[in-house]
């Protein structure tokens, strides 16, 4: 009786488990609806496909997906991620190894699902979690774009280093139905069109936050839009520190004004600072070929989002230096005031200042550890490259040496980031290389 009593019992527990088992596989394979389900694009008019160009231009497409040398889109850029390397995929119109076979319903849901189809997720390396806010019409553009508008390329994709278990896509269903939105951008009435605008693009197709909000322990932005603090309040990826985009006056845009913020993403340089490290890339293939009107709107945007002074600190203020006789004094006045000057103010709008920098008071010393050590990659604005280039000092100075400076110049002008560790530049040097010099410049049609 005891056996036939455990049978039946087991029985009944094993049902709901099988019935969850079901949902759980239902789930995480599943093709999630899209709006373009019933349309079919097969003609596609130049002012679409021109549209589209613009919108992959908002969301710098190329910056992940294109390679010096390689044909645009075609993929094969690597990609760290704590579980191993993963490589951008090849997104050209090509049948086989492309996106040449989706529908506008497939490239939907893999724009702004991250679900490929037959259900393959993709990792959100891939920014959906912010692309999900487009609208339907610049996801239409979009795909006009990308199957008329770009060559096809049979470039193969390269497969990720992730080991098994752990290159299991399965599990990202469930992170997405956690962390991941699912609804496009709805405009907040009590804001105007401007404002909305800049909303739009920052949250949706620049996905700003990709790099400029901090991770949570699941790797997922701790807020997508203004609605929560860490939005844009700065972050540390991939041996950069991009700093907060908020109304922060040391680490973010508290000092700059947003005539100065349109400037910096048009022309890539104002008196604050020159783009650098990944944000070079975002200027060379995205930032400077907005309309101004979208640059404008972003300001605007931008300028709305609160500091944080308990995080930030005393505000800035400038502060002569003493005669200081300390290695890095020497090392500055000998390696770098040529061209950030004695008293740290550099030459703006060419040689940005150190006094007052972010990277000279964000408590992550990543940045400037970088740059120093590789240099800054070509800024290349209306077509013509910038002549004033970071050099690298990996060959010239030692891990010692670059601490003491970096030391130096985090401690003067009323600087208050703090020392660096020659440890630190040590980690650094071993897992980041120079910065080319030949930055990839996308000339579309």
């Amino acid at each position: 009786m005891n056996t036939r009593r455990f049978a039946r019992t087991a029985g009944w527990l094993a049902l709901p488990c099988l019935i969850a088992a079901g949902l759980l596989a239902w789930y995480v394979t599943r093709e999630p609806a899209s709006p373009f389900e019933q349309e079919q694009a097969t003609t596609f008019d130049p002012a679409l496909v021109s549209r589209g160009e613009y919108v992959a231009r908002l969301g710098d497409c190329v910056a992940c997906h294109s390679l010096a040398g390689k044909a645009p889109f075609a993929g094969g850029l690597e990609m760290a991620t704590p579980l191993g390397a993963i490589h951008a995929t090849n997104i050209t119109p090509d049948p086989d190894v492309g996106i040449g076979a989706y529908s506008l319903a497939d490239f939907d849901r893999a724009v702004r699902q991250g679900v490929a189809p037959g259900g393959r997720r993709l990792y959100p390396a891939m920014p959906y979690p912010s692309y999900v806010k487009l609208s339907d019409d610049d996801v239409r553009a979009l795909y006009a774009f990308f199957m008329k508008g770009v060559q096809p390329a049979s470039e193969p994709n390269i497969p990720s280093a992730i080991p098994w278990p752990l290159n299991m896509r399965w599990p990202i269903a469930l992170w997405n139905g956690v962390f991941a939105p699912t609804t496009t951008y709805a405009a907040k009435p009590g804001q105007d069109a401007l404002w909305n605008r800049g909303a739009y693009i920052v949250q949706g197709p620049g996905h700003c936050g990709s790099c400029h909000t901090p991770r949570g322990l699941a790797f997922n932005e701790k807020a997508l839009d203004e609605t929560g603090a860490p939005f844009l309040a700065g972050a540390l990826l991939d041996g950069w520190y991009a700093p907060s985009l908020r109304q922060d006056h040391n680490t973010g845009l508290g000092r700059w004004s947003e005539p100065q913020i349109v400037q910096f993403l048009k022309t890539g340089r104002n008196q604050h600072a020159v783009v650098y490290g990944s944000m070079t890339e975002a200027f060379n293939n995205s930032t400077q070929f907005m309309a101004d009107d979208d640059l404008a709107a972003i300001a605007r945007y931008l300028k709305s989002l609160p500091g944080d002074p308990q995080r930030d600190g005393a505000p800035w203020q400038y502060q002569t230096a003493a005669t200081d006789a300390r290695p890095g004094a020497h090392l500055y006045a000998t390696r770098c005031a040529s061209c950030h000057g004695l008293d740290g103010k550099g030459q703006p709008d060419w040689m940005p200042p150190l006094a007052g920098a972010t990277s000279a008071l964000a408590k992550e010393a990543a940045s400037a550890i970088n740059i120093t050590l590789n240099g800054s990659q070509r800024i290349v604005a209306a077509g013509v490259p910038d002549a004033y280039r970071m050099p690298a000092f990996r060959e010239q100075l030692s891990d010692t040496e670059i601490a003491q400076v970096l030391t130096y110049m985090r401690s003067t002008w009323g600087n208050a980031g703090g020392a660096v560790d020659a440890k630190d530049v040590s980690k650094l040097r071993g897992h980041t290389d120079p910065a080319s010099s030949s930055p990839i410049i996308l000339h579309m049609r």
